[in-house]
């Protein structure tokens, strides 16, 4: 069991002026406690559920080459870039690039991307869902021959590259770890099933087990051992025994455990381990030392650090 630590809120006390330092000590501790995996949100403004649009939001791959110099072991990644944010020739050389750099710990975390409002302020792209994740599909075509030995040219129904030229590779081989973020049973699943190395699993605790069981089903129709597909899901914890259940929004409820750390552990287990989830990512929000060292010292025994 892995444990990795998701950092969404970047409104922490003190301001810009301080944000640099304190995240280079919050991944460094994180690294130290055991965090195998340190991912961002690909997003340009804070989403709803975590906090005002107008919130302090950092670009994800200026931030995870920052956290590169700033960490040793971790795996860095972003949970998930949008499709529609970057051409995919540009995100696999970021990636790239961010492998190098890293000693050979990045990932490419991707999805379907959701936020119509966030890409209609910024004037991106933001067609039909269908062709989203038709673009999805391309988008992992273009990079994983860019992290392969052809330069030849790409030719599909949205992009047309020249020369899937890209020097120099990454350090991991054959490609950067490829994770995708969903849980759509006619389009995300089968796609995982097809290219990646781990979903992320969008669903609530209810629904988890099913999910699980239809990502078993896709891999065995195309002959994959479904035990090569790694999966995880994110998680809010929240160490606070003075909050109660009920003061929870219902959609934030599905994906949040709160309390005190025994009845952590226990929620954890029960709601998500005993489904049969491979790895969790955790979000702490409110970011403070001690809250993140509470939330540590909930989750350690499960995950045997």
């Amino acid at each position: 069991m892995e444990l990795g630590l998701h950092i969404a809120d970047f409104t922490w006390n003190g301001g810009a002026a301080t944000l640099g330092p304190q995240l280079a000590r919050h991944a460094r501790n994180a690294e130290a406690a055991g965090i195998a995996r340190i991912t961002v949100m690909d997003h340009f403004w804070q989403i709803s559920g975590v906090g005002p649009v107008e919130h302090e939001m950092l670009e994800a791959y200026t931030t995870l080459g920052f956290l590169a110099a700033h960490t040793e072991r971790a795996r860095l990644h972003t949970l998930v870039t949008g499709v529609v944010y970057r051409q995919p020739g540009l995100l696999a050389k970021q990636v790239s690039t961010l492998d190098v750099l890293s000693g050979g710990r990045a990932g490419l975390g991707i999805g379907a991307a959701w936020n119509a409002e966030e890409s209609a302020g910024l004037g991106l792209p933001f067609p039909p869902v269908a062709e989203r994740f038709e673009r999805l599909e391309e988008a992992i075509q273009v990079c994983l021959q860019m992290w392969s030995d052809s330069e030849a040219p790409y030719d599909g129904t949205y992009y047309h590259l020249g020369r899937t030229l890209n020097s120099p590779q990454s350090l991991q081989r054959p490609h950067p770890y490829l994770m995708i973020g969903g849980s759509g049973e006619k389009k995300t699943i089968p796609l995982a099933a097809r290219y990646f190395d781990h979903l992320n699993v969008i669903a609530g605790f209810d629904e988890l087990r099913h999910k699980l069981e239809v990502v078993q089903r896709r891999c065995e129709e195309i002959g994959r051992d479904p035990a090569t597909l790694e999966t995880s899901m994110l998680i809010t914890v929240l160490p606070d025994e003075n909050i109660t259940p009920d003061q929870i929004p219902p959609e934030m409820a599905q994906r949040m455990v709160i309390g005190s750390p025994d009845s952590i552990a226990d929620q954890i287990k029960s709601k998500v381990l005993d489904a049969g989830i491979d790895s969790l990512i955790i979000n702490v929000p409110f970011y403070t030392p001690g809250i993140v060292n509470a939330a540590g010292e909930a989750l350690r025994p499960l995950v045997g650090l």
